[in-house]
């Protein structure tokens, strides 16, 4: 039987959190900048990563300077990582939660445990208007890179996720490196489709023929298959499967 997922439920408090520390972090963000980020998130899902201007984003922050961006971040591209980054911390806790779940009840070495801990919480990540524009964010990014080290993804990872991808890529011990690293961001390429394709129909108030409960399971479901099969050699054969 496949495992059960959540529903999509409407906007909650990662819409609008705002974080603010004083150490140095991966995410040491202040208020403003956030408000930045997350402007920046929006319309980068909705025009693209390189077409919009990065004044048009410090007006969508309800910044007066419109050289806000620049004086914040220094660069698109430094920008475009800080919504990254950002992200992946608000997904932190639950991370932390699902991990120690998975180690008290002995399942923190199954691949489909991994892969809910990468994926699931970021159903809960929406804009102030309750869409997914991380998740059409996420797609850009991630094409943006190029690395084919596994789990590389151009900035540094929050520990919790780090520790995932870790377990996950000795569960994958059978790939080779790039070939793991391929696997993961078509994974997500794909869990990624489900939330803008159902983000965007529930918008629009268009009908489903299929719920998304039932999209959803079904599409972890192919994505553990995927992941983890042999690896097909040129000439038609496989690899070993030994998991």
């Amino acid at each position: 039987m496949p495992k059960s997922v959540p529903s999509i439920d409407g906007p909650d408090e990662f819409a609008v959190q705002q974080q603010s520390k004083s150490d140095n972090s991966c995410c040491d963000f202040s208020k403003t900048q956030i408000q930045i980020i997350l402007a920046a998130e929006r319309l980068f899902a909705k025009t693209g990563i390189d077409s919009v201007s990065l004044r048009e984003i410090a007006a969508k922050a309800h910044q007066r300077n419109n050289f806000a961006v620049q004086y914040h971040f220094g660069s698109r591209e430094n920008l475009v990582r800080a919504v990254f980054r950002h992200r992946m911390q608000q997904m932190e806790e639950q991370r932390g939660r699902m991990l120690i779940e998975a180690e008290r009840n002995g399942s923190l070495h199954q691949i489909r445990t991994l892969l809910d801990m990468v994926y699931l919480p970021q159903l809960r990540l929406l804009d102030v208007d309750g869409n997914h524009s991380y998740a059409n964010f996420l797609c850009q990014y991630l094409l943006r890179q190029r690395s084919q080290e596994f789990g590389d993804f151009g900035t540094q990872l929050p520990p919790h996720l780090d520790q995932i991808l870790k377990l996950l890529r000795i569960r994958l011990g059978h790939l080779p490196t790039a070939a793991a690293q391929r696997r993961l961001v078509s994974a997500s390429l794909v869990f990624l489709n489900i939330l803008m394709v159902y983000g965007e129909k529930a918008a629009s108030g268009e009908s489903r023929a299929e719920s998304f409960d039932a999209a959803l399971s079904d599409t972890m479901s192919q994505i553990e298959l995927a992941i983890c099969s042999p690896l097909t050699i040129r000439d038609g054969t496989s690899s070993p499967l030994n998991i």
